[in-house]
């Protein structure tokens, strides 16, 4: 190969390199626009959404069909239905309240006795709550201390217009109407019942 032939090819090749690193990504060869960053899908959303308010209430799969089921034979709105149901759990109510600190820390608390409704113990947290129920903590020192210790600090309890809480008796009376505004999740309900419309 003669010098010049030489010169040639090594200005061939340069002019080669400097074409293909000035050109954007999305133009190379075998590139494929979206490879790099990918748009999430409607599903990948709705089970997004489904799973934190399963995290949110500390609830099964199983726990959430029933309740979607339930929220979609009431009249009105089946997303609003379906928040109802949950805030109405009774670990849920106690949460609200600040008897625990957390959805299981509540629930814990119910599991073990510390809790009554209508002046009857129940140890089932997904008992659900109704208007004019009183829930309260049991008359006893180990419930009232438990319960005193976690009101302290409670932590994200927000107790909503509809219950009626008395904190000297450690009572509160259950109202009838829940609003969706003051239930303190950052969540598109209707993506969940959009998640399960063909599954149940």
């Amino acid at each position: 190969m003669s010098p010049a032939q030489q010169r040639l090819g090594a200005a061939g090749l340069n002019s080669c390199c400097s074409r293909f690193s000035a050109t954007p990504l999305a133009r190379l060869p075998g590139f494929r626009q979206g490879q790099a960053r990918r748009k999430r899908s409607e599903y990948a959303i709705r089970l997004e959404e489904k799973q934190k308010l399963r995290f949110n209430y500390g609830i099964s799969e199983r726990q959430l069909v029933r309740y979607v089921k339930k929220a979609r034979a009431q009249e009105g709105s089946t997303g609003t239905n379906l928040l109802k149901l949950l805030e109405s759990r009774l670990d849920n109510v106690c949460f609200r309240l600040g008897f625990g600190p957390t959805v299981p820390g509540a629930r814990q608390l119910v599991n073990h006795g510390h809790v009554t409704v209508n002046n009857r113990v129940v140890d089932i947290p997904s008992f659900q709550c109704r208007a004019g129920d009183v829930v309260a903590i049991r008359e006893r020192k180990c419930s009232k201390t438990l319960a005193e210790a976690n009101m302290a600090f409670p932590g994200l309890a927000n107790i909503p217009p509809h219950l009626e809480f008395d904190k000297a008796k450690m009572t509160a009376k259950v109202g009838g109407r829940i609003e969706r505004e003051w239930v303190a999740l950052e969540i598109n309900e209707l993506l969940v019942v959009e998640f399960y419309s063909r599954k149940v």
